[in-house]
């Protein structure tokens, strides 16, 4: 079986489509050229895309999972991979590596009469993805700004018993964030189904009825209509009461804890990023895809103040305090705002690809970011140059978190940390969806020379 790229535009094409995406669609159709070729698309089925790809991932698991004289590891199949997993580099020989020093370990703490899975000596090396190894924390995502305190160290395995946990069950696509209530066990979550969720963990149940459904909906035609798009950042105020949420509708929205919304905010042109509360609760603050960061009034719903400085998508904000916040973007830079003022306070230029994360320390003063450089850069509004420039990954970098410890927090006499996680996966262009499908199909399916032109 060959594939032709002609034919792996049309079904991306079909799949655009068939997913409601009419407009990047028709964009898609006319840039890759789809009336100029010969296929007969009532002869292809629904859902060909999605079925070439499902039988291509049952491939590569069966290649996982199978040694080379045919039997399968250990008796049992290798979990099951994810479309994400397949296109990443050597994912075949990373996890067969992984499983068998997996084996190898069990085989020789079972000589040894420990008979455990995990380690609890708290040794210095720690197995992570695709069978590397991290010491001393080195490769885990922690760093010790102030070189006082040990590095932390990391056990190989942790094995949690399922009565210790709870799972929650409703959403109906994939769930992309979630935010502890900042004074109670409730737990919001938002998904790719449209919808927020507000689970109540006291009741210590999983059943439907400790979930509160907060359904994103549009108006139209005098009716409320789920807007059938991505709910992918929400945020507690301080004191619990109010649960802010942005979605690719282009509209934030604040809702009460009981799940009734209260506001609708409605000035970005395309989807929201980021979105997050001020310290007070009386502002909120979102990023999107329009380029701008606006400030909204939480208890009017109006703007109070739309900021244009960066020249392309902001992806991330995060408050100093009330008044002034920091955001980055796709334009690799980062700036420094503040309500009222007609112009950024500080610009942060360094990176070399679009900045992901920002996250101000717990006392303010130190600003981290994260990018698709593969560098965590920490920043100063003292000075215009980076005060660290940390290169431990890589890959990208998509989330950054500071330690509840330091000056400003309730650890102040505790050394202060900043963990950041790195992803194997680039979701923000299309090009390199594009590519990584085409080595995908590569692995089974001879492809012709892909059609790139359609997504430059």
């Amino acid at each position: 079986m060959s594939i032709t790229s002609d034919e792996v535009n049309f079904l991306v094409y079909r799949y655009l489509q068939e997913s409601g995406f009419s407009h990047s669609a028709f964009t898609f159709g006319i840039e890759s050229h789809i009336s100029q070729s010969n296929i007969n698309g009532t002869l292809v089925p629904p859902a060909a895309l999605i079925s070439i790809l499902q039988k291509g991932l049952q491939y590569v698991e069966a290649e996982i999972s199978i040694n080379e004289d045919g039997t399968v590891f250990d008796g049992r199949p290798i979990e099951s991979l994810s479309l994400i997993d397949a296109v990443m580099p050597d994912v075949v020989q990373s996890r067969q590596q992984a499983f068998k020093e997996k084996l190898q370990q069990q085989q020789q703490q079972q000589q040894q009469g420990g008979g455990s899975t995990a380690a609890t000596g708290g040794g210095q090396t720690s197995v992570v993805k695709n069978g590397e190894t991290t010491v001393n924390g080195q490769e885990n995502g922690t760093h010790d700004l102030n070189n006082h305190s040990e590095a932390m160290e990391v056990d190989d395995e942790v094995e949690i018993p399922a009565s210790k946990a709870t799972v929650l069950r409703g959403h109906e696509s994939e769930v992309f964030i979630c935010a502890w209530n900042p004074v109670s066990d409730l737990l919001a979550s938002g998904s790719g189904d449209s919808t927020a969720r507000i689970w109540n963990l006291s009741e210590n149940s999983n059943s439907s009825s400790t979930q509160l459904v907060l359904r994103h909906c549009i108006r139209e035609g005098g009716q409320d209509v789920p807007s059938n798009k991505d709910v992918t950042s929400l945020d507690w105020n301080s004191d619990g009461t109010l649960l802010a949420t942005g979605s690719y509708d282009g509209f934030a929205r604040i809702w009460t804890k009981d799940g009734n919304l209260a506001s609708t905010l409605g000035q970005h042109k395309g989807p929201i990023f980021a979105l997050k509360w001020n310290k007070k609760g009386n502002s909120i603050l979102s990023a999107g895809v329009d380029k701008t960061t606006i400030i909204w009034d939480a208890h009017t719903g109006e703007a109070k103040q739309q900021f244009p400085f960066h020249s392309a998508p902001a992806l991330d904000v995060d408050w100093q305090n009330n008044t002034t916040f920091a955001s980055c973007s796709t334009d690799m830079c980062i700036h420094v705002c503040r309500l009222g003022s007609d112009r950024p306070l500080k610009t942060f230029t360094g990176h070399t690809n679009e900045v992901n994360a920002i996250k101000w320390d717990p006392s303010g003063t130190l600003l981290a970011s994260c990018s698709d450089d593969m560098t965590l850069k920490i920043w100063s509004l003292k000075q215009d140059s980076c005060v660290h420039d940390l290169q431990a990954h890589s890959k990208e970098i998509y989330t950054i978190k500071w330690s509840p410890t330091g000056a400003g927090s309730n650890n102040p006499n505790a050394n202060i940390l900043l963990a950041r996680s790195a992803s194997h996966t680039h979701t923000h262009t299309h090009t390199q969806f594009y590519t990584s499908l085409l080595d995908f199909l590569s692995q089974f399916y001879e492809v012709e020379s892909p059609g790139i032109q359609a997504f430059s």
